[in-house]
Formats: structure tokens, sequence, C-alpha cells
């Protein structure tokens, strides 16, 4: 396995470490590198790349422009010295978020994401039934469905609530549009605000399910569930 990278970015130091990092990864083939933000986005028009490392703020065309103009998308990692474009990152679902100066362990951090979402989203066997990924605080986190004890709606978003960290994770999601996420077993909408793992039951009682951090209620659209549970 081979990620094809491209690196965009003005500045010629900023090109050499990320070239000198990515030498450092055998998972990684970094194809080519541009100064120019124009050239770079005429090479990606008409070639395959799985990894971009690309910056914003650039004289010509900015490194947000250029991923939106792109037809076929690939990964994402911004590298930019600017903090207040995160939540445009996030818009366009970047993979990662890197400040300058690069730090060697946020790169690395970075590059180990890219190419676990590349094994998840390319791999004949059941990885995509035991991890899902979701965007939350401006980049993409893996989350194992094992951990997963309940999901809560909040309108445009959802809360998705892990065993294994005190607090929840934020994405924006609808609850349908997380239940096409999650395999068809395991996991159960109990009420317009909310999802449970079956697994994480222990208890149902008075139309109330017991988990070990919470009590939710059963509504009455899906009270059919407490006669399968029981069953």
């Amino acid at each position: 396995m081979s990620l094809k990278c491209v690196a965009i970015d003005d500045e010629p130091l900023a090109l050499e470490l990320i070239t000198k990092y990515v030498a450092l990864f055998p998972e990684l083939q970094l194809i080519y590198t541009f100064e120019d933000a124009v050239s770079g986005a005429e090479f990606l028009a008409k070639s395959s790349v799985d990894l971009l490392f690309i910056d914003i703020n650039m004289p010509d065309i900015t490194g947000l422009d250029l991923v939106r103009s792109l037809t076929k998308k690939p990964m994402v990692i911004f590298v930019t010295a600017y903090k207040n474009f995160a939540f445009e990152g996030f818009e366009l679902q970047a993979l990662d978020y890197l400040l300058k100066p690069i730090d060697f362990k946020r790169f690395s951090a970075a590059v180990t994401k890219a190419i676990d979402y590349y094994n998840y989203k390319n791999s004949d066997n059941s990885e995509s039934d035991e991890s899902i990924y979701v965007y939350s605080e401006y980049r993409m986190i893996k989350i194992e469905l094992k951990d997963i004890e309940y999901i809560e709606s909040m309108e445009d978003y959802i809360k998705i609530y892990l065993t294994s960290a005190p607090k929840p994770v934020l994405t924006l999601m609808t609850l349908k549009k997380m239940l096409e996420k999650l395999p068809n077993t395991g996991f159960r909408r109990i009420h317009r605000s909310y999802i449970v793992a079956l697994k994480k039951i222990k208890v149902i009682h008075n139309r109330k399910v017991k988990l070990a951090n919470a009590e939710l209620t059963v509504s009455d659209s899906y009270s059919d569930f407490i006669k399968e549970w029981s069953k």
C-alpha cells in the first residue's frame, strides 16, 4: 500500500519540511510538490492523488478555493500559519489541520489518521464494521463502535457518548444520517433524539433504558423496541 501524495505551499521551507517528514513514512509516496497553487490545481485536475498537503493562505489561489474546485477530492491535510481558517477546513471535511511551524508529532498523528482512513475506505475485511469516522473539532476522528454507549440528537448536531471518553464527541450530522453509517445490528433508535448500543443496555423498566452512565426514555413511536429486546 502506497498513498500518492502532493504538497502545495508557496513557502519553499515548508515544502522542504513536508518532504522530509513524508520520507519517514514508507506508506507515503510524495509524487510532486508545487510552490505555485495554479500549477498544483492543474495537476490535480488531471491526476489521481490519495493525500494532499496544502497551505491555505497563498497569493494566487487560496488552498480552500483550490480544494473546493476539485471534482475528485483526495484526503486533505491543511497546513497553515493561521488558526482562523479552521471552520472552513471543517466545512471541506479536511482530514486534519496543522499549524506552522509543523511539529513532527502532530504531522505523524495526521498521517497515521490518513493511513487508517485509507485502509478503512479500501478494506475488504470487517474493519468497516468495527469503526466509523466523523468530523469533530475541525478534523476527522475514528470512533470504535464497541465504545459507543448512546447517541443524542441536538438538531443538526449529534453527541456520541463513549465508554472510553469523559466527554461526548460532537459532530455536524443528523441522527438519520448516523443510522446509515452504523451497522444494521447492534444499534437501535428508541426515541427521535436517541440511538442506543444494544450491548450497553443494563435494564429496561417502565419504558426507561438504563445504561451505565444514563437513563433514556423510549418514546411511543419506538415502543416495539421493548418487546423485541425482551424476547
